[in-house]
């Protein structure tokens, strides 16, 4: 079999394709041999040459997906005009702005129902977002008077893991108002703590977030309904 002389060329044509299907019929119901039906000249040992499983394709689409991501992040922390609540709350606008969290929504798979990638996101919580972008911006805060806490890596912590996880609907499936209630008590938690970070605009910008995870849930129940 002759080698192939452009594996990146490959590679982007799987995540390509990968993608399309993910969009298309969401990451659970796609299959690697969709993958290479879709792809029509590879086989699924050229893919599997690539990425040992879905799971390994799912996350190099995700990695490409969000690349600079972090160095708009850290941007935000080691940017001189702002304070650290306006910095906090800068992080939390340009997440949930992010148009590519649409594609996100729509392409991965449920955290709850893959123990693999909730880990990974619990670890990346406190592994680098927390003690990195987290953390540093809660200290100046501290320093500026528009955060109060004595417990800034704490706090960082408690942060990661609210936002990452148990307010993200698209972890823990929540009511409109299961969410709404979350929300506000996130709120009066946050200032409790002396990091009122959750103003009328990002709680806006939450709200549209849970609308658009509910709208994938729709889809996808009508699509099983349609089969």
């Amino acid at each position: 079999m002759a080698r192939n002389k452009y594996p990146e060329l490959t590679v982007n044509r799987i995540l390509d394709v990968s993608l399309a299907l993910f969009l298309e019929k969401g990451y659970e119901h796609t299959t690697i041999q969709d993958i290479v039906d879709a792809l029509g000249d590879l086989s699924k040992g050229a893919i599997y040459h690539h990425f040992k499983s879905k799971e390994d394709i799912i996350e190099a689409v995700m990695e490409r997906l969000f690349s600079g991501t972090m160095e708009r992040v850290l941007a935000i922390r080691d940017a001189g005009n702002m304070t650290g609540i306006e910095k906090l709350r800068a992080l939390l606008l340009n997440s949930l702005d992010d148009p590519k969290q649409e594609t996100m929504v729509t392409a991965a798979p449920s955290l709850m129902k893959n123990s693999r990638f909730l880990a990974q996101q619990i670890q990346e919580g406190f592994e680098t977002v927390a003690p990195y972008c987290l953390q540093p911006i809660l200290e100046q805060g501290i320093a500026d008077g528009t955060i109060r806490t004595r417990y800034p890596k704490e706090t960082a912590e408690v942060l990661a893991l609210l936002a990452n996880i148990w307010i993200n609907p698209y972890v823990i499936a929540s009511s409109a108002e299961e969410m709404e209630q979350k929300f506000l008590f996130l709120s009066e938690l946050l200032g409790f703590l002396g990091v009122p970070v959750l103003d009328d605009t990002i709680l806006q910008k939450l709200r549209k977030f849970r609308r658009m995870i509910e709208n994938r849930r729709f889809l996808e129940s009508r699509g099983k309904q349609d089969k």
